[in-house]
């Protein structure tokens, strides 16, 4: 019998160490450093209770070196899902093989968008694995969102060889876990949920969906600070990262790619919470723009980019006279650093006094935005705050501004301007050194500046 082998890991980073540590040396947290026992998986296959199709139980066939240019690549075509927001988020559908991880906060509403993917997969066999509820919940719940799906299969189990044993039975084309840190394996001796127990999962099933091209969605919950918890490794081990964002008292979501080896990272989508499950949101400008029938002061429209979409967002300031000595400094979905440096600017090019005056700043919607381009938008709406005096509901805004005052050129003007026109805006202010945009005949007036100042004058004049 294999001896077990003690080793202590860092609960934080996952680093481990043959002896205990008060200080991690990897990411210097303090007392983070667990015992756990390992002792090796027993039997030979590659994946424990799971083997190949034609595989025996005998060892994976050695690795060898080939030449690049002798690589046959293969067009595997992608899963195309009925959630066109998924398929975007994922650069064009699901890649077979894939290991996807979906991460957010406790009641956010990932497994009742995992379950309305799993259900709605036609022509696919999906196996749905949790370890959090029982199969009587998953059923009211796929009632309640109208999602009885003959093909999709529920499985409550939290050990892995007992899963993979399932696999072979059902035959699932793809196979969705709720969640990864329920989950165990034989081959660890620990708790489930700890660094080694996840790490250990993550890996059989990655080795899994490799060799079978089967594709697999992890749920993962995420620490206070709102990182996904277990070993940071866990991220660099899937294909694919997506973060599952909102505010629990708004009814809106936001699906945002953090990493993806198959398309853009940052690319977003957006849906609505409602007691029939999630409502995709094809137009998000829409809602990201307060309807407003009179102008009101503090409020500017800025262009910005989401990975390959544009979007229009509201930009809500408010400027008034410090009473508690030091004036205060708030930004919701803005870098707050950066937002000090735009008020330096106006301050020292603009000749704004805002040294003594309170400044909150806030991104409707609950989007977190870091677009330089929506600087312009920004300082705009802090002026018109200053000044109360309202800009023209019609015009938007997209530059970045420098330092020295002056207005910089931003990526994929045309689309910003191709969005804001669909919208119904009229005037849009734009960086002088940019792309011509005003070279096609569009129904909105495209008005270059160069600097900061000039752009103010034209607005609040």
């Amino acid at each position: 019998m294999a001896k077990a082998k003690t080793t202590y890991f860092c609960q934080n980073c996952g680093t481990q160490s043959a002896k205990w540590l008060g200080r991690c040396p990897s990411c210097g947290e303090w007392n983070t450093y667990v015992e756990e026992v390992t002792k090796p998986a027993t039997g030979g296959a590659a994946v424990a209770g799971w083997r190949p199709a034609g595989g025996g139980a005998g060892r994976a066939p050695q690795a060898r070196p080939v030449a690049i240019g002798d690589i046959v690549v293969s067009e595997q075509p992608r899963i195309l899902t009925q959630d066109d927001e998924l398929n975007r988020v994922l650069g064009g559908g699901i890649v077979p093989g894939a290991l996807v991880l979906i991460g957010g906060e406790p009641g956010i509403g990932k497994s009742t968008l995992m379950l309305q993917i799993a259900t709605s997969l036609a022509g696919q066999r999906v196996l749905y694995v949790s370890g959090e509820e029982s199969e009587q919940q998953i059923r009211l719940r796929a009632e309640r969102l109208a999602a009885l799906a003959a093909e999709c299969f529920i499985l409550t189990e939290t050990n892995t060889q007992n899963i993979f044993r399932q696999i072979v039975d059902v035959e699932p084309t793809v196979l969705v876990v709720d969640s990864i840190q329920t989950l165990y394996t034989d081959s660890v001796e620990s708790a489930a949920g700890s660094v080694s127990q996840v790490r250990e999962c993550t890996a059989e099933l990655l080795r899994y969906a490799k060799e079978s091209g089967v594709p697999v969605f992890l749920i993962g919950h995420i620490t206070k600070d709102g990182s996904i918890a277990g070993p940071k490794v866990l991220e660099h081990m899937v294909d694919t990262v997506l973060q599952f964002e909102g505010d629990r008292h708004t009814s809106y979501r936001i699906l945002r790619a953090v990493k993806n080896r198959f398309g853009p990272a940052a690319e977003l989508g957006i849906y609505e919470m409602r007691g029939a499950g999630l409502r995709q949101v094809s137009n998000p400008s829409e809602i990201l723009l307060s309807q407003r029938t009179e102008p009101v002061s503090g409020v500017a429209i800025g262009a910005t980019v989401e990975g390959n979409r544009p979007l229009l967002i509201e930009v809500q300031a408010l400027v008034s006279a410090a009473t508690y000595g030091t004036p205060q400094r708030s930004a919701t979905g803005f870098d707050l650093r950066r937002l000090q440096m735009l008020l330096a600017v106006l301050e020292k090019r603009g000749g704004f006094r805002l040294g003594t005056q309170d400044v909150f700043l806030n991104i409707a919607g609950g989007m977190r935005i870091d677009d330089p381009a929506l600087d312009l938008a920004v300082c705009a709406a802090i002026v018109s705050s200053y000044n109360d005096q309202p800009l023209p509901l019609t015009t938007c805004l997209a530059a970045e501004v420098g330092l020295s005052g002056e207005v910089r050129p931003v990526g994929r003007l045309d689309a910003r301007i191709s969005e804001a026109e669909k919208l119904g805006f009229r005037e849009m202010h734009v960086a002088q050194a940019g792309p011509d945009a005003g070279a096609k005949r569009r129904a909105i007036r495209v008005l270059p500046a160069a600097r900061l100042d000039e752009i103010l004058i034209a607005l609040f004049s």
